[in-house]
C-alpha cells in the first residue's frame, strides 16, 4: 500500500510533523526559493525547482513537513486564479479527513 497523504491545512501541521502532506491553498508570497501559502493560516513552503508558483493562485502541494512546521514541497499542482477555489468546501473536508481519520489515514502513523 502506498503512504497515504492526508489533506491538511495550517492549523494541523503540528501534529503532521515529518509526515507527507497535501495541502490547498492560495500563494500569498514568493522569495526565491521560499513561498508563503496561505491555508487556514500562513505555511511557509520550500520550492523545488519544479515548482512555478504564482501570486494569487491556489495550489495543491504534496510536501514534507519539517521540524519547524515548514513544508519542503515535492509536487504542487497550479489549480488555477484563488477565486476559482471554494476554500471553506476544502477546509469542510479537511475537517471531516481528520474526523474520520480511519477511512483516511492511520494516525499513529509516523
Amino acid at each position: 500500500m502506498s503512504e497515504a497523504t492526508p489533506r491538511i491545512t495550517a492549523r494541523y501541521l503540528e501534529a503532521f510533523s515529518h509526515r507527507t502532506v497535501r495541502i490547498l491553498g492560495k500563494v500569498a508570497q514568493i522569495r526565491g526559493e521560499t513561498g508563503t501559502l496561505d491555508s487556514d493560516g500562513q505555511i511557509t513552503c520550500h520550492l523545488n525547482r519544479d515548482a512555478h508558483w504564482q501570486l494569487h493562485h491556489a495550489f495543491e502541494i504534496i510536501g514534507k513537513v519539517q521540524n519547524d512546521l515548514s513544508v519542503k514541497v515535492m509536487a504542487s499542482t497550479d489549480m488555477g486564479p484563488e477565486g476559482a477555489v471554494d476554500f471553506t468546501a476544502y477546509e469542510a473536508v479537511v475537517d471531516a479527513t481528520h474526523h474520520y481519520h480511519e477511512i483516511f489515514y492511520d494516525k499513529e502513523q509516523s
